[in-house]
């Protein structure tokens, strides 16, 4: 396991990324990161790198410290997090310009990179990481306090489905009950950001179900926005939240994907699956990646021919 303390004591610039298009995931791990590095090393610059999160996350502290601006400064340690570098958009550069480069992550089809990794597909989340990370450094608990601890809780629901995904384990809610015993209302926390939607959310929901097509004897749903949707709703990237999801809880359905267009060409892709099919192999076919429940990638061309290719690969597997 890495040392944050040994790897981060020498260091006078520290920097962090998560994934484009950060999830809940993405921001409990990186922010949660951000906030034990700034406590315990106040002297420091530690800086977060990242696509401005939904608005659902402005409560997180340092979410509103965020750089977006592009300049020419070199870390001494540069962690990624919940990706691989190469989906970290325009943080990428500061990462390989770094004098130390840290990966860590719990996707199954991230095989590490950088000087130093912590991987481990067998964890709900990255959040779930960072906490092993950050225990590891403070055993005492002199760091943790109740917005840390409700961080990385945020971080460990959204990307285990509060603990309804097969990727909870034992380990996770060990972890949940001792980051609640700090005292945040968890309830709240999980409404408000798990299963609370906009009204214009809930168009966007009721778009896709209308639109999706169940094919493969009925064992694949998917369902596609195109631009002209989205622009015709007034939706925004982050609108999309949960409906893949939903698919996937059609009585019948192995598997299931939700597209749609992105302003940069092509359609992001998300796809999951209840376990018969490995979703995560059909999204690095096409050079995505992701787990064997939950996986996604970007394509390029018509909606005809993308959902041509990832029938297939469903198909296969099926």
């Amino acid at each position: 396991m890495i040392n944050l303390i040994s790897l981060c004591q020498n260091a006078e610039k520290i920097g962090i990324s998560g994934h484009i298009r950060p999830d809940g995931d993405c921001v409990g791990s990186t922010m949660g990161l951000w906030q034990f590095l700034s406590r315990r090393f106040p002297e420091k610059k530690v800086e977060v790198r990242l696509e401005r999160p939904s608005e659902l996350y402005d409560f997180v502290p340092g979410v509103s410290k965020i750089v977006e601006n592009e300049d020419d400064v070199v870390y001494d340690v540069y962690f990624v997090v919940d990706s691989v570098p190469e989906r970290t958009g325009m943080a990428e550069k500061y990462y390989n310009a770094a004098k130390i480069k840290v990966n860590i992550d719990h996707h199954i089809t991230n095989e590490g990179a950088g000087d130093m990794c912590y991987i481990d597909a067998g964890a709900s989340s990255a959040s779930e990481l960072v906490y092993d990370l950050i225990k590891e450094a403070d055993p005492e608990g002199e760091y943790m306090d109740e917005s840390l601890a409700k961080t990385l809780y945020l971080g460990i629901i959204q990307d285990c489905g509060v603990f309804g995904y097969s990727n909870t384990s034992s380990k996770t809610m060990r972890i949940a009950a001792d980051l609640i015993s700090y005292g945040f209302d968890f309830p709240k926390l999980i409404d408000e950001t798990f299963y609370e939607k906009t009204f214009l959310q809930n168009k966007v929901l009721g778009e896709a179900l209308q639109k999706s097509v169940l094919c493969l004897s009925g064992q694949f749903i998917y369902s596609i926005l195109t631009r002209e949707d989205i622009d015709r709703l007034g939706a925004g990237e982050h609108d999309f939240e949960g409906i893949v999801n939903q698919l996937r809880y059609t009585k019948g359905v192995k598997a299931a994907a939700f597209l749609h267009e992105i302003p940069e060409g092509g359609y992001k892709v998300s796809l999951r699956s209840g376990g018969a099919v490995d979703v995560a192999k059909a999204a690095q076919a096409f050079g995505g990646g992701g787990h064997v429940r939950a996986a996604g990638c970007t394509l390029k061309g018509t909606p005809g021919q993308i959902v041509e290719r990832l029938t297939a690969q469903i198909s296969e597997q099926l």
